[in-house]
Formats: C-alpha cells, sequence, structure tokens
C-alpha cells in the first residue's frame, strides 16, 4: 500500500492533560511514524503510514482522547511523504500569538489516589502527587504554552527519578508538568498564627490531631486558603463565625466521600455525579436531620457540600472520621488570601494555625458553586475547575473585553468562536478586589492573545468596573444596560439570534431612566432590547441601606399603597418596634424623594413581602431574606393554587404590574394569623402567574415564544421551577442559564456577545 502523510492541527484544551503521550502511544499501536509537538495554537500532528492506519488513528484520535482533552476542532492538510522511521515527541514551539486553550485545575485522579496510600510507591503520603491526569493547572500557570519552566514549579528542579518519568512516553506522568516527590518537589508544613514555624514530624497529622481539637485552621489550597474545622462541633463552627465576622450565610462542607455525603445531606445520582465531577465544586443539597452543627448552615435547608480535590486533602481525611468545614480564607466581603504573607497577615487572628505549603498560587481562584436543576447542572458561582475553559460560541466574534458588574464579578474576553469569562473575582467594593480583577484581566489578555478591539461596560456610573473601562485609552467603548447584559448572556449560551422575550429578576440594575429596575419584561436581540413591562415603581428608602434592612423596602411598598397612613398597619410587626421618631423622617424621605430612588426590582419586592411577615428585618448577607422566604415556601403544608391578586396596567407602555394588591393580601393574611410558610408559598405562586400572564401579553404582541430567564432572582428554585413550568404548559420555550451564573457573575458574556453585534451591526 502507498505511504501517505496528513498534518492534524488539533484545537481545544489539549495542553497539560497528557494529550501528547496519548497521541504518541497511538500512533505506535497504528504503526505511524511522525511527530506531536505541542503549538501556540494546540497540538501538531504529523503523521505518517498507510491510509488505513491513518483512518484508525484519527478516529482513535477523537473516540479515546484523554478525559481532560477538550477537541475543539481538527484541521487537516496532506502533505508528501518525507520518509520518517519512528513516532517522537518534539519540542514545544512558542509565538507572540497563540489560540491553545489553558486546562483547568482537576483533582487527584485514581491512579494517583492509589498511590498516595500504597505504602510500596515512592510518593507514599506526599501531598503533591500528580500526572497529566489531574493537578494544578491554571492556578499555577505563569504563561503558554503549559510548560514547566513557564509555572511555578520552575522553581523545583526534578530529580532524576522524576526526570526520568517526565521523558517517558510510556509513563502515566510524561510531560507532567508539575511533577514532582518528596525528594524534588514543595512541602507542606505546620505554622502558629503568626507564621512561626512549628516542629512538627509529620505537619498533616499534627493538623489532623489540632482539628480533632477544635482548633481551626488555615489551609492552602490550590487556588488560595480555606478556613477548616470540625463541622460537628458547633462551640467551634460558632468560634469561626464570629472571627470571620459571617454572622448566617452558611459555611461550605467538605466531606469524605459520598457516603459520609449521604450523612448529612439527600444525594441524588445526578448530584452525586457532579459532586465527584473532576471540578470538585461546592454542590448545594437538601440537608437532612443529622449530628452537623447548626451555626454551619444556620435556618438553612441546603447546604453546599464537596469532596477533598487535592491530596493534601485526602490526607487530612485519612486521619479523622468527621466533616470540615472548609469556607473561603478570608474576612466578610474580603477576597479570598492566596499569597502567604497575606494569607499570615489577614487570617492571622482567626485561625489557629497554618497548614501550609511552598508551592506558589500564582492565580487566585475561589472553589465553585452548582447545584442540579432538572437533571441538569445550574451554576451559582464559575470559578475554580471551571475557568479559564471558554464557553463555546455559535458565532464568530472579534476581539473584545466586557468588565462586568459591580456584585459578583466576573470579566469576558472573546476571540474567534470563544468566550473567555474570568473566574470569580468578587464584589468590586475595595482596593484589593479592584487590583486582582485588573490584574486578572491583564493575566487573562497575556494567557489568550487578545487585544481588545471594544470594551463594554454596565451603565451604571459608579461601578468601579464602569470607571475602569471608561478609562482605558484608545479602545472603543460601549454602555450595556444590566438587564440586556443578563438575556443576552442566556441568548449567547444557546446560541439564540433575532428576537426573545426576557424576564430579568434580580436586586439591582441600573436603568436609563435613572431608577433602580430589577423587575423586568423585555423583547430582546443582542443590539438592543424594548422595555415590554416592570413592576410598579417604588420608593427605596435610604437607597442602598434598604438592601441590608428589608423592613425598609416593606415602608416602601407601604408607604406607596398607604400614603400617610402607612405607620398605622397594626399587623406589621417592625411597626410596633421602631423608634416613632425613625418612622417619621423615614415618610418625610419618601415624601421629598430624598436618598429614595424608585425601584421597580423584585428582588426588593421578595424582601419587601419577608420583612412584612416577620422573617427577616435585616440582612447579613446578600439576598438572605429571599433565600428565608423560598425556604418558608417549602415548609408550606397545604400546597394550593392560591394566589394574591395584582394588577397589569398594560394603558401605557411599557406596561407596569401595580404590586399593591399583593400587598394588600399578604396583610390580610397576616390579620387572619396566616402562617409565614403559607403567605410565602401564595406569595411565590403569584409572581410565577405574574410572569405567565405578562409572557403571553408580549407573545400575543410580537409574537415571539422563546422566553430567556435571568438575574439572580432565579437562583430560587422553587420560583424558577414554578415559572418555566407554567410557560412551557402556555406553549412557550423556555430557557435558562447552565454555563454561566443568573446572577450577575454572568453578565460579563451578555455585555461581550452585545458589543460585537454592536459592531458587526454598526449600532455600536
Amino acid at each position: 500500500m502507498p505511504m501517505v502523510r496528513w498534518v492534524f492541527l488539533v484545537n481545544g484544551i489539549v495542553q497539560g492533560v497528557g494529550f501528547r503521550p496519548f497521541v504518541y502511544s497511538l500512533a505506535k499501536r497504528c504503526g505511524l511514524r511522525g511527530s506531536v509537538i505541542n503549538t501556540p495554537d494546540g497540538v501538531e500532528i504529523d503523521v505518517e503510514g498507510e491510509q488505513a492506519s491513518i483512518d484508525n488513528f484519527l478516529k482513535g484520535l477523537k473516540e479515546e482522547a484523554p478525559r481532560l482533552a477538550k477537541i475543539e476542532d481538527i484541521a487537516v492538510k496532506q502533505l508528501e511523504p518525507i520518509g520518517r522511521e519512528d513516532f517522537t515527541i518534539g519540542q514545544t514551539q512558542r509565538s507572540s500569538t497563540a489560540d491553545a486553550l489553558v486546562s483547568v485545575d482537576v483533582t487527584i485522579c485514581q491512579d494517583c489516589l492509589g498511590e498516595l496510600f500504597d505504602p510500596t510507591d515512592r510518593r507514599y503520603r506526599y501531598p503533591f502527587i500528580n500526572c497529566t491526569n489531574c493537578g494544578p493547572r491554571f492556578t499555577i500557570i505563569k504563561d503558554v504554552p503549559y510548560d514547566r519552566e513557564y509555572t511555578t514549579m520552575s522553581v523545583f528542579p526534578m530529580c532524576p527519578a522524576c526526570s526520568v518519568e517526565y521523558h517517558d512516553a510510556s509513563d502515566r506522568r510524561f510531560h507532567a508538568q508539575p511533577n514532582a516527590c518528596p525528594v524534588c518537589g514543595p512541602r507542606v508544613v505546620l505554622r502558629d498564627s503568626s507564621g512561626g514555624l512549628l516542629k512538627e514530624g509529620d505537619a498533616v497529622a499534627a493538623a489532623a490531631r489540632l482539628l480533632r481539637e477544635q482548633s481551626i485552621l488555615a489551609v492552602k489550597g490550590l487556588g488560595g486558603y480555606h478556613l477548616a474545622c470540625n463541622a460537628l462541633d458547633n462551640d467551634t463552627v460558632g468560634s469561626l463565625r464570629e472571627r470571620k465576622i459571617r454572622e448566617d450565610k452558611p459555611f461550605a462542607v467538605m466531606v469524605r466521600d459520598i457516603g459520609q455525603a449521604r450523612e448529612f445531606c439527600e444525594v441524588s445520582p445526578e448530584e452525586a455525579e457532579l459532586l465527584s465531577a473532576p471540578a470538585r465544586p461546592v454542590v448545594l443539597l437538601r440537608k437532612k436531620d443529622s449530628m452537623l452543627a447548626e451555626q454551619v448552615a444556620p435556618g438553612n435547608a441546603f447546604l453546599g457540600l464537596m469532596l477533598p480535590y487535592t491530596p493534601l486533602h485526602y490526607l487530612i481525611f485519612e486521619q479523622i472520621d468527621f466533616p470540615l468545614v472548609m469556607t473561603s480564607g478570608n474576612l466578610s466581603d474580603e477576597p479570598i488570601a492566596y499569597e502567604d504573607t497575606d494569607a499570615f497577615m489577614r487570617l492571622g487572628q482567626i485561625a489557629d494555625y497554618f497548614l501550609t505549603h511552598n508551592r506558589e498560587i500564582r492565580r487566585r481562584c475561589d472553589d465553585s458553586v452548582t447545584r442540579v436543576y432538572r437533571g441538569r447542572e445550574y451554576l451559582i458561582r464559575r470559578s475554580r475547575g471551571y475557568s479559564p475553559a471558554p464557553v463555546r460560541l455559535s458565532r464568530q466574534t472579534e476581539q473584545i473585553l466586557a468588565v462586568g458588574g459591580e456584585q459578583k464579578n466576573t470579566f469576558c474576553l472573546t476571540r474567534g468562536r470563544y468566550a473567555f469569562v474570568s473566574h470569580h473575582i468578587g464584589d468590586l467594593e475595595n482596593l484589593e478586589t479592584l487590583e486582582a480583577f485588573e490584574r486578572e484581566i491583564v493575566m487573562y489578555r497575556k494567557l489568550f492573545h487578545v487585544d481588545p478591539e471594544i470594551v463594554a461596560y454596565d451603565f451604571h456610573p459608579e461601578y468601579l468596573s464602569t470607571k475602569y473601562a471608561l478609562d482605558l485609552p484608545g479602545i472603543r467603548k460601549t454602555g450595556v444596560q444590566h438587564h440586556h447584559a443578563h438575556i443576552a448572556s442566556c441568548m449567547a449560551e444557546h446560541g439564540l439570534e433575532g428576537h426573545v422575550l426576557g424576564v430579568a429578576f434580580d436586586g439591582t440594575g441600573f436603568g436609563p431612566d435613572g431608577a433602580i429596575w430589577g423587575g423586568e419584561f423585555l423583547y430582546t436581540s443582542l443590539t438592543g432590547f424594548e422595555r415590554i413591562g416592570h413592576l410598579e415603581y417604588v420608593p427605596m428608602p435610604g437607597g442602598a441601606k434598604a438592601i441590608r434592612e428589608p423592613w425598609r423596602m416593606a415602608a416602601g411598598y407601604l408607604y406607596k399603597q398607604f400614603g400617610p397612613g402607612w405607620k398605622s398597619r397594626k399587623e406589621v410587626r417592625f411597626l410596633a418596634e421602631k423608634n416613632g421618631m425613625v418612622l417619621n423622617a423615614l415618610e418625610e424621605a419618601m415624601e421629598k424623594w430624598i436618598n429614595c430612588p424608585p425601584t421597580s426590582s423584585m428582588g426588593r419586592l421578595f424582601d419587601a413581602v419577608a420583612a412584612l411577615i416577620g422573617i427577616r428585618d435585616s440582612v447579613n448577607y446578600e439576598g438572605q431574606a429571599a433565600v428565608e422566604m423560598e425556604q418558608r415556601a417549602l415548609k408550606a403544608p397545604n400546597v394550593t393554587k392560591e394566589k394574591y391578586c395584582y394588577v397589569i396596567d398594560d394603558s401605557q407602555s411599557p406596561l407596569v404590574v401595580n404590586t399593591g394588591e399583593i400587598i394588600l393580601g399578604v396583610l390580610a393574611d397576616l390579620a387572619g394569623e396566616e402562617r409565614q410558610n403559607a403567605i410565602a408559598y401564595k406569595f411565590h405562586v403569584t409572581v410565577k402567574d405574574m410572569v405567565t400572564a405578562v409572557c403571553l401579553r408580549a407573545r400575543e404582541r410580537y409574537g415571539e415564544n422563546r422566553v430567556c430567564l435571568s438575574g439572580g432572582v432565579f437562583q430560587n428554585m422553587l420560583l424558577l421551577d414554578m415559572v418555566q413550568r407554567s410557560l412551557e404548559q402556555n406553549g412557550f420555550q423556555v430557557f435558562v442559564h447552565r454555563t454561566v451564573p443568573a446572577n450577575d457573575g454572568g453578565i460579563s458574556l451578555g455585555q461581550a456577545i452585545i458589543a460585537d453585534e454592536r459592531r458587526k451591526t454598526g449600532c455600536a
């Protein structure tokens, strides 16, 4: 048979995942000669042999790739054979431009886990064991291509034994860039709260003993420090809350395995699969009655669980039999600590001891948070294990930077069919987070060789991300309305073109009219939107203060409904508890609209109802009142289809949903001593009915049957399911988020797609 030669350029996540060793073995098996190399654009495979053998090779390439690899496409060209005699792995090519993708950080694989606990293995109980199928990637990378010299492992020269593995194409650690062993690699140490080294023989064993003795430890992970303690000890968990200044927000918990997870939570097969995924996210699960400390997730029906994902975690769990609180290493609202010096300074007053090591973390990266909705993943926070894997788009894009919003910030860079949505940056409310935001944009641009021609930003003039964008010199700028970005991000996930109906429910978004939007019905394309309707405007007394004190929003709704008689409502508990002078001052502010921006926010309506029925007057974390009202609704004993009245005023455009009848209905139920749970459920039914009614009118007007649901309110699974079911029963095609969060962590994707479409259509 004649010899032929084919060159394949493979794009996707194909570097740092054992792809070249796989190609080498596959080519040998197929009797082919040639070479494989990493290039700035992916992996180039040059093979010679009989055509049938090359066909088998290509089939194996597509069907047998390593589990962490993700082949996006394969470009092919045929050349004249040159008579190669063997198959080799060539030197990596570097270039100033690149299309190669960077792998995410991955949990320890089963092969390495077996070696970790094998007394005969030279890496027995070594906390940094890894291979081409597992270990750190994104958090240690300094540049691309992904080679050891461009990672934080470059300061650890490999010993002869590790070097032999690294260069042996038949070895599982062939070209495993973080490859190391106890002789040549990083080491774990135990330090006190001031950073002083403790002379313990086995630092991990000592740390486990301290955890058993009710100590709080700062543990250095892949993307930063965790604060860890015994999750069964209520006093210790309470102490952690006090030191961390985190009153009520639930802590994440790490459990030994799926079996232990089932001791504390209901775990479906889909949830078990998500818990065990290579990304090892925090998965929100329904709690069981158990020995878990109440202080872990006070008053919450759900618990965020995760499994161990580093060798160090597994070594700790080898020596303890209880679950661990494993929460971000920070003070409330600060970014997670990831640099050692900063960690000792910021966490020294929280942690009693530090279990740390000398492998540098290059990228701060929080744990990802997710859950299962209708049998599929529904992301809450997209970070470690997910980023920087790109969102694959259905369209070609130019190079664009979108800077996201203020809360739960992410940014997004686009190039070709890829949208690189950053890992979770956090709330841009302090200098350190802003500096991290700016630093990570620089690094993403470098890693993915994106030189943006347009920057997209939120309309809110006071967002730090907006100010950053407007200060960038020599680049075109385009502002994007917050809720338009929400719906566009959902459209981008699903490859939707043309127009859709959008329901964008959240707490805050700057409207072009200067009001605070958040209960929005939109007719949306990727270039613009028409506001179909919204919740009626009510005063938001105290501005941002009303977010932290939901009783203020309740006062705003009462004032809207009753005017000067709002303070006489005997059913409302908080009115009797507040100082009369405070209520009088609040009324005067609402009369004169002093520090009382008008808002249409659905999130604020949830807050108001929660305060009216006595669930929560003030909150300790964002969305707490709405979260607790959802959980009260889930406990409602007699689920009915009863709903509160509301009025859709379509005599104007956009139409307005008047909520006064809802407030009257809630008060009537309170006067009749209706229980909180039943009111909460009835309110959810009302919102579901409202969404369906407005969408039916919009379909009649616009002839559009596709509906996208976005915004942080749709993290409420009860409401999301109610709304989606109702819309589907009425013949709508409903789209929800899967790849990026519905909350503000997803709007940078929407901003980027809008900016690209405006560029293409000349609307920028």
